[in-house]
């Protein structure tokens, strides 16, 4: 930790927080001084403040430790850009429009990687009235299923969950472009595009 940057970004955050040096002392319950310090480069916070001046100022610990925090380079905003983060815990699906820090269960999650589909990872597609029927022959078994498809256009997301034991039927919108995914339990997220 270089006490010059996290002092700096504290100083910053707080500020963005609407906070006085007093305020983000009390609710730490230490003195004013003791932020003025920081706040200088004259010292660092205690290791078991972290946590708690993380949520204050609203940045991941890891940014405060570095003093710096990571901005976007423009992409995210649009659906076209998204990115799926799946816990290996507890199964939570998370979606984000660009790059995030994201966490589940105590585990920092990384954006699931995406690959052209192969013959065993196929989905049918066929016209009913203004939808589309999605089907695969793929096994549904508790610990080899597809766990959820999505369409995803320049405008919006639709993420539809299926469960292990039940047969591999989606309905959806039919859109003319964008992006079709599936993720299987056992081989990883698919796109095509349609």
């Amino acid at each position: 930790m270089q006490a010059e940057k996290t002092g700096a970004l504290i100083r910053t955050l707080r500020e963005e927080a609407g906070l006085s040096q007093r305020d983000l002392a009390q609710a730490l319950q230490v003195t004013a001084q003791a932020v003025s310090k920081w706040e200088r480069g004259l010292g660092c916070p205690d290791p078991s403040l972290l946590p708690q001046l993380s949520r204050l100022l609203g940045t991941p610990v890891e940014g405060l430790l570095s003093g710096t925090l990571e901005t976007q380079d423009g992409k995210g905003g649009s659906m076209k850009h998204l990115l799926f983060y799946l816990c290996p815990h507890c199964g939570n699906l998370i979606t984000s429009s660009g790059p995030a820090q994201l966490s589940c269960c105590g585990r920092t999650l990384e954006p699931l990687p995406y690959r052209a589909p192969d013959a065993g990872h196929t989905l049918r597609r066929e016209e009913v009235e203004d939808e589309w029927l999605l089907t695969s022959p793929h096994p549904m078994d508790k610990d080899h299923y597809l766990s959820f498809c999505a369409l995803v256009t320049g405008d919006r997301a639709l993420v539809v969950r299926r469960w292990p034991e039940w047969d591999f039927q989606v309905r959806l919108p039919r859109r003319e472009h964008g992006f079709l995914y599936w993720y299987c339990t056992r081989h990883g997220l698919f796109r095509q595009v349609i």
